[in-house]
């Protein structure tokens, strides 16, 4: 059986508009919800979830890919990084790659800056022991370029890409359709350019992030607005076994997407749903720090107060506040004890060498 782009119609793509009718619809009105929100909500709380959103992004499109990143590391994202792990030029990349996809939606897409964006990257030249071509189309000069999975000898090749010397004219023709006046709705499209895009595959690594990126940039391009609410990636990572499913059968099949963008319009769904929550989590925290601030906490409580409120595991004892505020152990119990006067935390029932505490509920915060 043929991989799509060897169809003779490739890439002219189709699908049945009455299926993703009330998806769509449900998606486009979520969007129009959640942003309705944040415009509510004050410049801080828009860019606590932006940051948040775009955190998110940067973590989960790595780890699809298998790779690992700080989730503090990345919420360097436009903030000063002090007291911060110090990041790899790799992920300071990613993260500019995100910012420049998002914040700058509405310039031409071109393939100098994919090529800069792919070089960011990949600032050594290397993706992991193995030379690449640096901001630059792949050349497949060790062999075609295969997605493959199983032990050596018994390999399975789920996808193989078009040849490199179809690369200049394939990508002209998605980029001149993704700048172009769009006919479609901006969100079928994102899903359309993160299809395309991949089955390209026009680098020699890192383009599943780059389209998740393009995908972004369209997203942004639907909401109106450089701040991001939701994180695409984050529900892909969730749903990691289904994405690459989905894309193999599409790549597979003629040039009906309809199952790959009925499955898209459900993802963004979800992450819409999940942007829900996460903004219940940053309107609860504004509340906390609207009460705790009629008397202000010194910069290691803050700090500790912080990490409470970001879905902190277990409790915390003097140790952990003296580790986290980077302090001694007295200062801890010194700061503890005010946070515990001030009602701001609560002791647990067990004491003695295992004494700990846990963040009190809003209402038994004392100014």
């Amino acid at each position: 059986m043929p991989f799509i782009h060897e169809r003779p119609r490739w890439p002219e793509f189709s699908w049945n508009d009455a299926a993703l009718t009330a998806s769509l619809a449900a998606v486009r009105h979520k969007q129009g919800r959640l942003l309705g929100r944040m415009e509510s909500l004050g410049f801080e709380l828009r860019s606590e979830a932006n940051l948040g959103a775009l955190t998110g992004d940067v973590v989960k499109s790595s780890a699809i890919e298998g790779e690992t990143i700080d989730p503090r590391i990345a919420r360097r994202l436009g903030l000063p990084a002090a007291g911060l792990p110090r990041a790899s030029r790799d992920v300071d990349g990613l993260v500019e790659m995100m910012l420049d996809a998002t914040q700058n939606h509405d310039r031409a897409l071109t393939a100098e800056r994919l090529s800069a964006w792919h070089a960011a990257m990949f600032p050594t030249g290397r993706s992991g022991m193995t030379r690449i071509t640096i901001g630059g189309w792949r050349t497949d000069e060790s062999g075609p370029m295969q997605v493959v999975s199983g032990p050596m000898g018994r390999e399975r090749v789920h996808f193989e890409a078009p040849a490199a010397d179809r690369l200049d004219a394939e990508m002209r023709r998605f980029l001149a359709w993704f700048n172009a006046s769009p006919l479609i709705d901006l969100v079928v499209r994102a899903a359309v350019s993160h299809f395309w895009f991949l089955t390209i595959h026009p680098f020699d690594d890192g383009n599943g992030r780059i389209a998740r990126a393009i995908s972004d940039m369209a997203l942004a391009r639907a909401d109106g607005s450089r701040q991001r609410f939701y994180s695409m990636s984050s529900q892909i990572e969730t749903e990691r076994k289904e994405y690459y499913r989905r894309l193999e059968a599409a790549q597979r099949g003629d040039m009906n997407i309809t199952g790959w963008l009925e499955w898209f319009l459900a993802c963004l769904d979800r992450s819409l749903d999940g942007a829900g929550l996460a903004l219940a989590s940053v309107l609860r925290k504004a509340c906390y720090w609207e009460r705790i601030n009629r008397r202000p906490v010194n910069e290691r409580q803050r700090l500790v107060i912080n990490r409470l409120l970001d879905n902190f595991k277990g409790f915390l004892t003097a140790s952990k506040y003296a580790r986290l505020a980077k302090c001694s152990t007295d200062s801890a119990l010194r700061d503890t004890r005010e946070l515990l006067q001030r009602g701001i935390v609560v002791r647990n029932a067990s004491g003695g060498r295992s004494t700990s505490y846990r963040l009190s509920e809003l209402d038994h915060i004392r100014g």
